[in-house]
């Protein structure tokens, strides 16, 4: 990998990582909190809790007691702030002007380690939650993302939701999320990341102050996937909608792997914007949805290729056929070096697009830290993008689009996935 001046990393005493990146031409200043906690860390009993412990965080702290002392914080100076909880991680981040930058990492700190818990207010967010799990129950497209999380990885903590269950949130207590919270919120399980109008030596300096003396500790790590399957599999949802909505996968690969950015590649070429073979297919010589587009998921341990389409129950059938009619052309036919080119381009340009952004480089920074490791700077990964070839997409759909991979969820106005089985083959 190329060292790249722009980006530093510090590591303190404690464990905590440091990384910044210096945007001098900006006016802003971002600051991204990642934890080494998410659903993967959950047992069954816990499902939900590294999410309900996110929203807990911002319901008042030893500094600012109220929600609303920490929403006005930065509201007051113009800024933004939100987190969010994935499979395997959770970040707490803020967007500032760059005056603002000291009580910006003030907020954060406080959110992850002086939150009250106080009951009556876990008890507000706990209904806000199973309304959360609701509006989701409402959304077939959102319902079938889950369908096919259970249907990919069936009884294990990857294929679960990240919200949980309405029963498994109803079962967790304040002593659950305090218990938790002194576990995996530690500075050795953190990255806390910086891009936009300040130094890094700016930074260390107020890291200290408001992290320094943050204990560590011995965080719980993530239940590893499993993969047992040797067989198709497909799971419906009866669902009285006016379309239905289909999502195929195959299981991928995980984030290191070395044809990460192959199958993202091939992704791009599949399913990625107007002029991909998915849309150009069955939108524009079909006309049989309006959406369509596929990909690629990467775990640390696993990953999966996505492909979604939301038609007409009665056209159900032949737009899963057409799906997986393009998996297997993948599979048999090369790549034309014009298409993987434009597949590469619009790759390359989306990244140089985002990287203007000082959120966007703070998350950049801290993902790919926090999972990996490891810091790629944009060159790196434009570097292993150009130099992918149509032979290895081919070598990969070949190992990937199999008939024994395949996993199908469809959620529309079906009892059964009785009808469905027996397309389910490439």
């Amino acid at each position: 990998m190329q060292e790249d001046p722009s980006y530093q990393k510090t590591t303190l005493p404690n464990g905590l990582r440091v990384l910044t990146a210096a945007m001098p031409q900006t006016r802003s200043v971002s600051v991204s909190l990642y934890v080494g906690t998410g659903s993967r860390y959950e047992t069954p009993e816990q499902a939900g809790l590294a999410h309900f412990l996110e929203h807990l965080c911002f319901k008042g702290t030893e500094h600012r007691p109220s929600p609303q002392d920490i929403s006005q914080a930065i509201d007051g100076i113009g800024g933004t702030i939100n987190a969010a909880t994935d499979k395997e991680l959770t970040v707490f981040y803020n967007k500032v002007g760059q005056p603002h930058f000291d009580l910006a990492l003030d907020v954060l700190a406080d959110l992850v380690r002086r939150p009250l818990f106080a009951p009556d207010e876990l008890e507000k967010e706990r209904k806000v939650v199973l309304e959360e799990l609701a509006m989701v129950a409402d959304s077939p497209s959102q319902q079938v993302d889950l369908l096919l999380d259970e249907t990919l990885w069936p009884e294990q903590a990857l294929g679960r939701d990240v919200a949980g269950s309405e029963e498994s949130v109803l079962g967790l207590t304040r002593e659950m999320a305090l218990d938790y919270l002194h576990r995996q919120y530690v500075p050795n399980n953190v990255v806390l990341s910086v891009a936009g109008a300040v130094s890094h030596d700016q930074v260390l300096d107020r890291v200290d102050a408001y992290l320094g003396d943050w204990a560590p500790g011995v965080p719980g790590g993530w239940f590893p996937a499993v993969n047992g399957q040797q067989k198709p599999r497909a799971a419906a949802k009866h669902k009285a909608t006016e379309q239905a909505h289909i999502s195929i996968a195959v299981r991928g690969l995980p984030i290191l792997h070395p044809d990460r950015y192959a199958l993202s590649l091939l992704s791009s070429v599949l399913g990625d914007g107007m002029g991909s073979r998915l849309t150009l297919e069955l939108r524009e010589k079909r006309g049989l949805c309006y959406e369509v587009h596929s990909y690629a998921a990467y775990f640390q341990d696993a990953g999966a290729l996505v492909l979604y389409a939301g038609v007409d129950p009665e056209k159900a059938d032949e737009a899963l056929l057409a799906l997986l009619a393009e998996l297997a052309r993948l599979r048999d036919e090369a790549v034309p070096d014009t298409e993987l080119s434009r597949a590469k381009e619009m790759t390359k340009g989306r990244i140089l697009l985002r990287m203007e952004d000082t959120r966007a480089v703070s998350d950049w920074l801290g993902a790919q830290e926090l999972l990996t490791g490891r810091l790629r700077t944009i060159d790196d990964v434009a570097e292993l993008i150009d130099a992918v070839t149509p032979a290895d997409l081919q070598r990969l759909a070949g190992e990937l689009f199999v008939t024994e991979r395949l996993n199908l969820a469809i959620v529309g106005p079906f009892r059964s996935v009785r009808r469905f089985l027996p397309l389910l083959r490439i």
